[in-house]
């Protein structure tokens, strides 16, 4: 009967009223007979009622989220004119912006005991929406953190610093946790957003690391971690002579344009 219950609260969220009896049955059914179930379903009820019953609090609130994820966009964009104006390079070479996908956020929810509703998903999570700032170098990515965090409208739930202390298969990068305003019709809302700071050769090494790691059949063994993890040393390695190697470039500038102005 617990089995069953628990059942109940995961297609609720997946837009189905199943009867008290075929819940037993299903509590015994595999995946693959479930999602069967799940799909004859569906084919006999009307999708426009379901959607408007069911799916409205939860597309609203994937809304707010990606009001969000405009709002901290449009800030990094603001602050990119505007060191584009002090700098002779622009230290933001990408922004990027996603919002987890449906199954990420059960699959995450179920993991972590919490509850399958919409209302769980705002309270317990807190990178349903993604922004991603991509970065030349690592002193870029602490002067731009800064830079948003030191805005008033910002509130900065938590922070982990993974350039500082990486984790221990090599990935580097910098999260925030972060509450943002957006202004709706009748009110305003702070919704949470995850940003995160990475230079170019973070995102690239955790990008492969990604692609890489989730190959199906893909054996895990001490080998392959061990050259994941040198790559990430060498990656950074690379990026920390780039970083010097412009700084050189920028006194030399400096003191040309001195010179000149003699």
């Amino acid at each position: 009967m617990m089995q069953g219950k628990k059942e109940y609260r995961i297609l609720d969220i997946l837009s189905l009223d199943i009867r008290e009896s075929d819940l037993k049955r299903m509590a015994a059914a595999d995946s693959g007979q479930m999602e069967q179930y799940i799909l004859s379903k569906l084919a006999d009820r009307d999708i426009s009622d379901l959607i408007q019953k069911y799916a409205l609090p939860y597309r609203e609130l994937m809304t707010y989220y990606r009001c969000a994820m405009m709002e901290v966009s449009e800030k990094f964009n603001v602050l990119s004119e505007e060191m584009s104006l002090q700098y002779d390079r622009n230290p933001i070479e990408t922004i990027k912006a996603r919002l987890k996908s449906p199954e990420s956020i059960v699959d995450k929810l179920q993991r972590r005991g919490y509850p399958i509703s919409v209302e769980s998903i705002e309270s317990n999570l807190n990178d349903v929406a993604g922004v991603r700032v991509i970065c030349s170098y690592t002193s870029d990515i602490y002067m731009l953190a800064d830079a948003f965090s030191r805005q008033d409208d910002i509130v900065l739930y938590k922070k982990k610093d993974y350039i500082e202390n990486p984790k221990p298969n090599g990935y580097r990068s910098l999260h925030l946790i972060v509450g943002v305003p957006i202004f709706l019709r009748d009110e305003k809302r702070i919704m949470r957003v995850e940003v995160q700071f990475r230079t170019i050769s973070m995102d690239f090494w955790a990008s492969l690391e990604h692609k890489i790691r989730y190959k199906k059949d893909l054996p895990a063994g001490a080998e392959l971690e061990k050259e994941l993890l040198e790559c990430a040393a060498i990656s950074a390695e690379l990026e920390n002579r780039m970083e010097r190697i412009q700084k050189t470039a920028d006194c030399y500038l400096d003191d040309s344009w001195k010179e000149d102005g003699r």
